[in-house]
């Protein structure tokens, strides 16, 4: 017997979680986290050297609600799609080969090239290794790849812990 598709979103009223975009959801699965995407759709612009990264997250905030506008691997490109795309977030990657995602962040501040959109720097590595320069940099907040969510984003744009 086939698992049904399911087109809602959200908790059922017995619980169980749902998915959106027609994958298969387990009827015994409950929601890891309540992320309200018809509330509003942030829209964002991923600067990464890594494609592979880049089609995975994209595909991850995609399911979740949020619009990949789309995306960058080097700074020059990640400059001109944030002006004109004009995203709400701009996730930068820390290390993006032989550039800086510090500098990327701090070239996005000045003189408005963001359009106002949010930096938030992210990184395979911990948040302790970079600490002083995060602190330091104009961006909103990190993030570790790992736990890259629309509700992490949400999280940082709201400027809640």
């Amino acid at each position: 017997m086939s698992t049904p598709l399911v087109r809602l979103s959200g908790p059922t009223p017995t619980g169980a979680s749902t998915r959106h975009d027609g994958i298969p959801a387990s009827r015994n699965a409950t929601a890891r986290y309540t992320w309200h995407h018809e509330r509003v759709s942030i829209r964002c612009l991923l600067v990464d050297d890594s494609d592979a990264f880049l089609k995975a997250a994209s595909v991850l905030l995609e399911r979740e609600g949020m619009t990949v506008l789309g995306t960058a691997s080097n700074s020059a490109e990640a400059l001109r799609l944030a002006g004109a795309l004009r995203p709400d977030v701009i996730l930068v990657d820390i290390g993006l080969r032989e550039e800086s995602g510090f500098d990327l962040a701090r070239l996005l501040a000045q003189d408005g090239q963001a359009g106002g959109a949010e930096v938030i720097l992210i990184s395979a590595r911990a948040e302790a290794d970079y600490a002083e320069l995060i602190a330091e940099s104009p961006a909103a907040g990190f993030l570790v790849k790992s736990d890259l969510s629309a509700q992490a984003i949400d999280r940082i744009l709201s400027h809640t812990p």
